[in-house]
């Protein structure tokens, strides 16, 4: 709220205050334009605040890349060759 992280959410808002909300995978930033009276619909709430929040990334953006593949026999053992590891050096 105002740039100040807070902890609870009892804090009271005034208008003119600017909230940053992180979502999931978006940032909302919101500045309170009216406080409502009442609990009402979504149409009637939407024109008690202002967003602010930078634009969505484009679609046509590239996908992420792929998390790296390890080559064949590179890293850890699986369990499958640790058992044949333990086999081989056992003499069985």
């Amino acid at each position: 709220m105002n740039k100040d992280k807070i902890d609870s959410a009892s804090k009271t808002v005034r208008t003119g205050d600017v909230l940053t909300i992180g979502l999931e995978r978006r940032i909302l930033v919101l500045k309170i334009l009216a406080l409502g009276s009442r609990r009402g619909p979504y149409e009637e709430a939407r024109k008690l605040y202002e967003d602010l929040s930078p634009p969505p990334p484009p679609k046509d953006a590239p996908p992420p890349a792929a998390p790296a593949q390890r080559d064949a026999g590179a890293g850890r053992p699986t369990k499958r060759e640790r058992r044949k590891i333990d086999a081989f050096r056992s003499g069985d």
